[in-house]
């Protein structure tokens, strides 16, 4: 298995001593943590996108670029790029100028987000969010891979003459993922086209996951893509990871911060049913406890997911020596026991995106380099994904 830390930027008191740190320290802190992310061995780093509420994430963009230039083998990565909202020629734009930077590290995880305030703000309605997640992606795949490209759809205007993006990307299109949290759409998408999934693995139990995943699954084989590229990677829930020696430990230390962590969100049909720490523990995706109770928890989850990418988040309302202390520990403690029980190929030998940046992009017999949006797409009827 490999591993990502994820950070989507939370800016939030800590709920047991109500400090908090400046905007401009809790930004310096994720360009530090990737730094030493690498240093520790992690495979990746991923920066989350939020638009609205408690988070600094806005411009992943720019915190991207920053980690760039610290780092020099990590995989730089998003959680998730909010496509829905944005323009796919500044997308790719913007993140191909990454991918440059950091020379060829880059791949996207896109979705439609999970924050609904986000739409109005930039004048969309909700009602879209699908439709918009699904045309945009089909431009920005084409942006990446082709030239003279011209393009008509229903959300943006129409590219009537020749355009090519710059800078162009530093070797071939960076692999895309799409990001997965609570409905089929997203991974009919990406099984459509052939593309890895992120489970989101947030706070629904992880029976609810099981179904999206097994539905991407069916879709992916149905469609007759490649298998090599059938990548599915998973977070670790809301809340963060807290290692401690012992898991009674560690539920005594973090427990009040998770519950008051829980209990100040309200966000009715969003909120986790893992209302306290002991809960969370036993039953829920939070990788809370001793060494051996995280290396038992993922590879229970590998055991139902099969998945290839297990992503861990902070506790960033910790001080920021504690944060860093966890991840030493996840590093040195955990992740050679999942490594060794749960091999993969994704980054290595038998990835096709294993060599990038030597790897010169997928061949992409269907992407044309005139484009008319799929309004065709056919979209799965959600309500009734989740038992509550």
């Amino acid at each position: 298995m490999k591993f990502q830390v994820l950070d989507i930027i939370p800016h939030l008191k800590n709920p047991v001593t109500g400090e908090i740190v400046s905007t401009a320290d809790r930004l310096n802190q994720v360009v530090e943590t990737a730094r030493r992310a690498e240093e520790l061995g992690f495979d990746s780093f991923s920066v989350g996108e939020r638009h609205a509420g408690e988070f600094v994430s806005s411009s992943p963009t720019t915190v991207l670029a920053a980690i760039a230039a610290v780092t020099s083998r990590i995989r730089l990565q998003t959680g998730v790029t909010v496509l829905s909202v944005l323009d796919p020629v500044r997308v790719a734009e913007d993140y191909a100028t990454i991918d440059q930077l950091s020379r060829g590290r880059l791949e996207l995880v896109i979705g439609k987000g999970n924050e609904v305030l986000q739409y109005p703000l930039f004048g969309l309605s909700l009602d879209d969010q699908w439709e918009l997640l699904a045309e945009k992606y089909a431009l920005l795949r084409t942006l990446w891979r082709k030239e003279s490209v011209t393009w008509a759809g229903r959300f943006r205007p129409a590219l009537t003459e020749p355009t090519t993006t710059t800078p162009r990307p530093f070797a071939g299109s960076p692999r895309i993922w799409h990001g997965s949290a609570t409905t089929l759409t997203s991974a009919a998408l990406a099984a459509k086209w052939g593309d890895p999934l992120f489970t989101a693995n947030a706070i629904q139990p992880r029976e609810n996951y099981k179904i999206l995943i097994d539905h991407y699954r069916e879709e992916y084989e149905r469609h007759g893509h490649d298998p090599r590229h059938q990548y599915l990677g998973s977070g670790s829930g809301a809340g963060g990871v807290f290692i401690a020696d012992t898991t009674q430990e560690a539920i005594r230390q973090y427990g009040p911060v998770y519950e008051g962590l829980t209990a100040g969100r309200d966000v009715p049909g969003n909120n986790s049913p893992f209302r306290d720490i002991q809960h969370a523990v036993a039953e829920g995706p939070a990788l809370v406890g001793s060494p051996e109770q995280v290396i038992d928890k993922i590879l229970s989850y590998h055991s139902l997911y099969n998945h290839d990418l297990q992503s861990i988040s902070l506790p960033t309302t910790l001080p920021f020596e504690q944060q860093l202390e966890i991840l030493e520990r996840f590093a040195l403690e955990v992740v050679p026991a999942v490594r060794a029980a749960a091999p993969t190929t994704l980054w290595e030998a038998g990835d096709p995106f294993g060599g990038r940046p030597e790897f010169a992009g997928a061949t992409e017999p269907d992407a044309a380099a005139t484009v008319t949006a799929d309004h065709a797409f056919n979209r799965t009827d959600n309500a009734h994904v989740y038992a509550r």
